[in-house]
């Protein structure tokens, strides 16, 4: 028996490209900084990512090819301050999220050292068309 990908049955005509959109994602599993992806309302979403010690300057949103991707690089003041210990991180990041079409990002809000990115579905309406069947 052949095993099929999801990309590959026979039923998903057109979907070859999500096995790969898939893997992609997967690669770019690192755990920092942590997120929570919330559902707040039929046709809407919230990513929320913990950015403490950042500032709205430190950040990047952008929209490549439907994924949104947002980057975090904080500057050094170089004020000349001897930290003790340093146990604060203060790396960079860089958060991937794949947006599906139809899926437009909102607003980016600061607030507590959290990033909120509000992402908004646009349901399109259902459309029944007839196809005529010509004889050759």
């Amino acid at each position: 028996m052949t095993k099929l990908t999801l990309g590959a049955h026979p039923f998903l005509l057109g979907f070859e490209e999500l096995e790969r959109l898939v893997e992609r994602t997967a690669k770019s599993a690192d755990g920092y900084p942590p997120y929570n992806i919330e559902q707040t309302s039929p046709t809407s979403y919230r990513i929320t990512l913990a950015v403490a010690g950042f500032s709205e300057r430190d950040l990047a949103i952008t929209l490549e090819d439907n994924q949104l991707v947002i980057r975090g690089r904080q500057r050094d003041d170089g004020d000349g301050r001897v930290f003790l210990h340093r146990g604060i991180a203060a790396r960079q990041f860089q958060r991937s999220f794949v947006l599906a079409e139809g899926v437009d990002v909102g607003e980016a809000s600061m607030e507590n050292g959290l990033l909120h990115v509000d992402l908004n579905r646009h349901v399109p309406e259902s459309v029944v068309q007839t196809i005529e069947i010509r004889r050759k």
